[in-house]
């Protein structure tokens, strides 16, 4: 098979589009930074709207990964629709988040999601818990970027490590000139090609003559299973742990904090997340029609080299770029690749700018250096982001597994961080409790094992993989969150513990950390601290007598 020159040519021109789009944003915001330009890279100024956000927070979260992963579980074998819970779940926890906690981030003008923490745990604890979330990072965009490769390698007939290659080189270079103002924009553009692309492909897909109309194959026909799937009673409990562990695992994730922190007010913050979820269901239609269209088909009456179709042959994640590759027209395949492509470009450059961002206002500047100027805090971001972008492009190229990597590190971040995220805003949590409970969560989940690696139980869980271990790691990671820092509390309140014990300076005995009123008050209380890096806080725009709880 000769190589796509059209593909090829329509490729490059999205990309070329998408990079001076981006490089038009940074140029036409650069006069809107007030203060810290590093802040202006991370939070755009504070300044996104409510239909810019929307957009730019739908995009991110529908990547590449989304809808390649979505078609394939739709039309794998054993799993269907029925197992495909990512969308909804995802909306639902997006939704909850913004009820729950978005509010609260924003009206407190944090710049990451890892302030609240720092603050409350220490910069250290924070440091700690820098590390679960760059994991989870760095796989996410691996993943997506692995997506395109095998898109791109199907469709183009084009080398998969110079398609993974290319594709982060772009999307590092705009969110380098512009920051979250960059990546904003081209969310916009690169979501409405994403959905507009899709559905462009769908009805020549739906047509063709090797695939039998989906609403008679979504049931059981025979020994075999539609790909509206079925449960398996025996497995309502994996269902379930799987469902909470995806609402859960949407909470800990800087790319969405970014943006509700962007947000012109809390309200905005609230109701983009909101929008967005509705945004996430909607977008999902197109991939999973695309699975059923996978599984309608007799893949022996197509072009399709291999019998049997794609899961006989160990290609159910490559389900997408078949079905646009043997089952459209050549133009039309060449659209629906620039669909995937628009998104994978619209998460790798958004996952790059927010763990870049963690590492240098939470790491780099409140424990490595913390009296960093903001313009070496600028260049931190700027190496960051080609550090973290360079990792996921090589991780992309290596990994045979990166689904599965990814997988285990939203589990990861479902069971440590998720309940620390909730906690500090609603609870009087603190560091004794905070570590053991990150350790706590962290080895019951390993010691649950992971079928994508062949990596063993080696915790005997009743009823093996049917039990609901990575719920159970997150409650008892919870458990021993909440009970060990009220009991840290009462020893050092109650004298029981004196207080040159408190080895994490977290100041019980004294009655905990201070509750700030406001900015001037917590910038004096951070100096007498001993130290402390002076937090970077807006003036607050809620009614007088609001606090704000540190």
């Amino acid at each position: 098979m000769a190589l796509n020159i059209l593909g090829l040519c329509v490729v490059i021109a999205l990309y070329l589009a998408i990079l001076l789009l981006g490089i038009w944003a940074a140029w036409t915001n650069r006069r809107k930074g007030k203060g810290n330009k590093s802040e202006v890279i991370m939070v755009a100024n504070r300044d996104i709207g409510f239909l810019l956000g929307s957009f730019t927070v739908t995009a991110t979260w529908v990547g590449g990964g989304y809808i390649n992963g979505t078609s394939e579980a739709v039309y794998a074998p054993g799993l269907g629709l029925i197992w495909t819970q990512a969308p909804w779940c995802l909306a639902i926890g997006v939704t909850l988040v913004g009820f729950f906690i978005a509010e609260k981030m924003r009206n407190a003008s944090y710049v990451t999601m890892l302030d609240p923490l720092q603050n409350k745990l220490g910069r250290h604890m924070g440091a700690l818990l820098f590390l679960p979330a760059l994991c989870g990072d760095i796989f996410w965009a691996a993943s997506i970027l692995s997506a395109l490769g095998g898109t791109l390698s199907v469709i183009l007939n084009i080398d998969v490590k110079i398609s993974v290659i290319f594709s982060s080189c772009v999307s590092i270079l705009y969110t380098l000139v512009g920051g979250l103002y960059a990546v904003a924009y081209t969310d916009v553009v690169q979501l409405l090609c994403m959905f507009g692309g899709l559905w462009l492909c769908i009805p020549f897909a739906m047509t063709h003559p090797a695939v039998t109309e989906i609403t008679l194959t979504s049931h059981m026909n025979g020994n075999e299973t539609g790909w509206l799937g079925e449960l398996d009673p025996k497995l309502g409990w994996e269902w379930f742990d799987f469902a909470v562990t995806l609402v859960g695992g949407a909470v800990p994730w800087q790319v969405y904090y970014q943006r509700v922190l962007a947000c012109k007010d809390a309200r905005t913050a609230k109701l983009l997340s909101v929008v967005s979820a509705a945004g996430f269901l909607v977008l999902t239609i197109p991939p999973v029609i695309i699975g059923a269209i996978a599984a309608s088909t007799d893949w022996n009456a197509t072009d399709y080299e291999f019998a049997d179709g794609p899961a006989a042959n160990n290609e159910s994640s490559l389900v997408l770029p078949l079905v646009l590759q043997y089952l459209t027209p050549t133009p039309v395949a060449i659209i629906g690749l620039a669909a995937v492509s628009s998104a994978v470009m619209s998460s790798t450059d958004s996952i790059t700018l927010s763990s870049a961002s963690m590492f240098s206002h939470n790491v780099y500047k409140k424990v490595i250096r913390p009296h960093a100027s903001d313009r070496e805090t600028v260049w931190v971001i700027r190496i960051g982001i080609i550090v973290i972008g360079a990792a996921a492009c090589a991780l992309a190229l290596a990994a045979t597994s990166v689904y599965g990597l990814f997988v285990l590190c939203v589990d990861v971040a479902f069971v440590v961080l998720s309940p620390q995220m909730v906690c500090v805003l609603y609870f009087d949590i603190n560091t004794y409790g905070a570590l053991p409970a990150f350790f706590v969560g962290f080895l019951l989940r390993i010691g649950g094992g992971e079928p994508a690696f062949n990596f063993d139980p080696i915790i005997p869980y009743p009823g093996g993989k049917t039990f609901p271990f990575r719920t159970f790691s997150m409650l008892m990671s919870l458990g021993t969150l909440l009970s060990l820092s009220y009991l840290a509390k009462f020893l050092f309140e109650k004298k029981y513990i004196p207080a040159k014990y408190d080895i994490f300076q977290c100041k019980l005995a004294s009655g905990g950390r201070t509750r700030f009123t406001n900015e001037k008050d917590e910038k004096k209380s951070s100096i007498n601290n001993g130290g402390q890096e002076l937090l970077e806080v807006e003036k607050l725009k809620s009614e007088e007598g609001d606090e704000l709880l540190i």
